[in-house]
């Protein structure tokens, strides 16, 4: 592992420990920075926000190749559901539970209304660029990356809230509604 990977981990691992110890409301980037060993510019350099250490996404590369990959003459909205539904189904066990973690710290914290959605720009534009590649219309792929992700937000949340429910069944319902399947 690399400087740079190194000391984004060891943040994201202060950030969630301060987090869980302190609640994220009372938790400033100052003391995340001392808690990682770096000044709060480095921080600010791997993360552009507070919200950014509880909420960055790993899986933008992963979902748009999975949109690259789909059939060509799938529709956008189909495409983008099923490359959902791909790139998640590899998540493993302990991925899972850091998940649904984080989102429970999302839902609880005051400051963090709409926080799923401000910090899914990246993943949206990656969404777009993987339609624009299969030569989608710009406002098309801009609508289905963002129905897609706007409805896996709720269904995250939801999840994340709930005690017996696994992810993959939740993901699964809300890419059925999204993807228009019959049974959804």
């Amino acid at each position: 592992m690399d400087r740079w990977s190194r000391t984004h981990e060891a943040l994201s691992q202060a950030a969630l420990s301060l987090f869980a110890e302190r609640g994220y409301d009372a938790t400033g980037t100052a003391q995340i920075a001392e808690r990682a060993g770096v000044s709060e510019m480095t921080l600010f350099r791997h993360f552009s926000s507070k919200e950014a250490l509880l909420l960055a996404d790993p899986f933008d590369p992963l979902i748009a190749d999975a949109v690259r990959a789909r059939p060509v003459n799938e529709q956008p909205m189909r495409a983008v559901v099923e490359a959902v539904r791909e790139a998640w189904a590899g998540l493993d066990a302990e991925s899972t539970a850091a998940l649904r973690v984080r989102l429970r710290m999302v839902a609880a914290a005051s400051g963090l209304g709409g926080a799923i959605e401000r910090n899914s720009e990246e993943t949206i534009t990656a969404l777009i660029g993987a339609l624009a590649d299969r030569g989608v219309a710009t406002v098309t792929a801009r609508v289905a990356a963002k129905a897609v992700i706007s409805g896996l937000g709720v269904a995250l949340l939801d999840w994340a809230l709930s005690e017996n429910d696994c992810l993959g069944d939740a993901l699964g319902r809300a890419l059925d509604v999204l993807g228009g399947a019959d049974n959804a």
